[in-house]
């Protein structure tokens, strides 16, 4: 198969105005949007023709408005594949608030529950359905599939149709004002394939029941496909195309940019303590995530948390599966949990208002940094990703991939992964711009990150390194990190003097540098290359190729200043106006800092709360805070003004209009 080439669309100069029109539409009077952002509408319009597409776009950039608008524009039902549960549950809540005829089909519901989804799918009276790859391709749902696409429509098995024609757009002179045509309506209207990055072998999520979704082009060729995610670089971008047979389809790239999250990585001294002064002085009663590398840390770390009052809970695979679900289902539907968790918490995770990510442990790749990161801020207000990181995360990462199964192939591409990802902890320079290059994005730096708003200092390591160096090799390149600082600072212990490093030429010479700055030194040299850790060793550290030419004093080194940092970044919130919305009752930006209008954003809140409780739903399945937020500004007097307020759509003002109004009316009286 050719390798299919990238480019990035741009919105069609001809583009069917009509048409355009019913999109916009259906935006505004279905989700409550103003206009579409970025890419968007051109994405839904080559769609809506019939057109396949990949989109890539970042985390809370409106990924899922481009099939969903689609789906409604289009005859039949959208098949959505997604890998998780919990993601469909909340889409398939998302959009019934919306009015939207939406369902899933998962291992959650029993076997009456799956069969009423089914029948509801084969009479036309769903508009989106939501599946797991696993499920999609069972001979049962290829069946049923095959059924709806008319194939074998009557018990009779007679064929109804050429396949091709069940995916032609609907006929807009039979449409409603939402845009979806009345009754039932047979056919499959688009294939969306959500994180799509999940087919490469070399990401970060790889699963291989991906792979076989190439066959839904094969059985079902007049159906549009449109695959989306909000991680992938160049290399992973063509392997999606080739993998899920794309090969004539167009290639959407949004910016990778998520301005709202500031990023901050601090050098490693006490991650727990650092982590509880940046919750503390940051995110006070905020909802947050914190990942961790493995199942034990996750339950030492919550627990360590609960006990100096954060709102904790763990969650891992190693878990009772309902207290893993319960913890999941308090994070959706309560204010100011942090969860702590493994990966296993990655994907899936919509809920708007998470206010920090916090990572622990390094991530595997910038990849999977960035996919955590992006759980951060997703209804646009301010966040933060923050992060711990040493050089016993480096000799960690490291050694999982030296001692991992994989071929050396894979290795080798996980080995560029992670110098990549250390490149982005040690640059002095914009972090942002550093992870965006990663994305092949060119950008400006960002004035937001901690290097931004604290510019690292950076010195001539040379003769530090070189000290090190030589402190390596004479000491056998047989010690760790811990002995080969005590030996270069002059420090006498059992071991310098058991070995009798004490009359090495090297011993003391370092004397000079306090023992966190040689940390830093060592944990630069091991991500620069300069020495390699053997793990059959214990951790000792040993002379790479690299280093020659810096022993031999042919080439020089640079490096950050290690420098203490006990806030973490404590700048950037206190200045900016606060996050948005937490459960300590501070009011997103643009709320106003009156007494009344922080009173009102909590009455509507209190409001949503009870309405989601009702409901059973998350809060923000009711309403974004945002939402709220422009109300409480906005003040809306009659429906008319309150239609106008992003995020109420036509079913949610007929829903929500009058107790929303009731309660305007209500602080009105009373002078607020």
């Amino acid at each position: 198969m050719p390798s299919p080439s990238l480019s990035v669309s741009s919105p069609s100069a001809g583009q069917d105005a009509s048409a355009a029109g019913r999109a916009v539409a259906v935006l505004q009077r279905t989700f409550g949007h103003p206009a579409f952002r970025g890419p968007q509408a051109d994405i839904v319009q080559h769609i809506a023709d019939g057109g396949d597409c990949l989109v890539l776009m970042p985390t809370g950039g409106g990924k899922s408005l481009c099939y969903q608008v689609p789906a409604l524009l289009r005859a039949g039902t959208g098949i959505v594949v997604s890998p998780l549960i919990a993601l469909m549950q909340d889409q398939v809540a998302a959009l019934r608030q919306n009015g939207v005829r939406a369902a899933f089909l998962n291992s959650s519901l029993d076997a009456r529950e799956a069969r009423a989804v089914e029948n509801a799918l084969l009479a036309g009276e769903l508009d989106l359905l939501y599946v797991a790859p696993e499920r999609l391709m069972t001979d049962s749902f290829q069946g049923l599939l095959a059924r709806l696409a008319g194939r074998r429509a009557d018990p009779d098995g007679e064929d109804e149709g050429d396949p091709r024609d069940h995916g032609a757009p609907r006929d807009p002179r039979a449409d409603d004002s939402s845009g979806r045509t009345p009754g039932s309506q047979a056919g499959i209207a688009l294939f969306a394939i959500d994180e799509a990055h999940c087919v490469s072998q070399w990401g970060h999520d790889f699963r291989p029941e991906y792979l076989q979704l190439s066959i839904l082009h094969e059985r079902f060729p007049g159906v549009p496909r449109v695959a989306l995610t909000a991680t992938a670089d160049p290399q992973t971008r063509v392997e999606i195309l080739e993998r899920l047979g794309l090969t004539d389809a167009r290639v959407f790239v949004s910016s990778f940019d998520r301005p709202n999250i500031r990023y901050a990585i601090v050098d490693k001294e006490e991650p727990r303590s650092q982590l509880l002064r940046f919750i503390s002085e940051e995110h006070e009663g905020d909802c947050g995530i914190v990942y961790c590398l493995s199942r034990r840390k996750v339950d030492e770390t919550a627990i360590w948390l609960s006990e100096r009052g954060v709102n904790a809970l763990p969650y891992h695979a190693g878990m009772d599966q309902a207290a893993r679900a319960a913890n999941q289902a308090r994070f959706q539907r309560e204010d100011g949990i942090v969860v702590v968790a493994t990966i296993a918490f990655g994907m899936g995770i919509d809920k708007p208002d998470v206010r920090f990510v916090a990572h622990l442990d390094l991530p595997k790749s910038i990849e999977g940094y960035y996919q955590e990161t992006g759980r951060a801020g997703r209804d646009g207000a301010s966040a933060d990703a923050w992060m711990s990181y040493g050089l016993a995360d480096v000799v960690q990462q490291r050694r999982m991939i030296d001692e991992s199964e994989a071929d050396e192939a894979y290795k080798r591409v996980s080995g560029a992964k992670l110098d990549a990802l250390l490149g982005l902890c040690e640059t002095a320079a914009c972090r942002r711009v550093r992870l965006l290059a990663y994305f092949g994005e060119d950008s400006q730096p960002c004035g937001n990150c901690d290097n931004c708003l604290t510019p690292p200092r950076t010195w001539d390591a040379t003769e530090a390194v070189r000290k090190a160096l030589s402190c390596v090799y004479r000491t056998g390149q047989r010690f760790g990190v811990v002995h080969l600082i005590d030996v270069l600072r002059g420090r006498s212990t059992e071991r310098t003097q058991r070995w009798q490093h004490e009359a090495l030429s090297v011993f003391g010479i370092g004397s000079d540098l306090e023992e966190p700055a040689w940390r830093g030194v060592f944990r630069q040299m091991v991500a620069l290359g300069l020495l390699q850790v053997d793990h059959e060793s214990h951790g000792a550290l040993r002379l790479t190729d690299a280093s020659r030419p810096v022993l031999r004093g042919e080439q020089t080194v640079s490096m950050r200043e290690t420098v203490r940092q006990p806030g973490a970044g404590r700048s950037s919130r206190k200045r900016s106006g606060g996050p948005a919305g937490g459960a300590t009752g501070r009011a997103p930006v643009g709320v106003g800092d009156s007494p009344a209008a922080q009173a009102l954003f909590e009455r509507l809140k209190a409001w949503r709360r009870e309405e989601a409780k009702t409901q059973s739903v998350p809060a923000y399945v009711i309403l974004h805070d945002a939402t709220l937020a422009e109300i409480t500004r906005l003040r809306p007097r009659n429906a008319d003004a309150l239609a106008n307020v992003p995020g109420i759509g036509a079913r949610k003002l007929e829903r929500y209009g009058q107790p929303l109004l009731d309660i305007l009316g209500s602080a009105a009286s009373e002078g607020g």
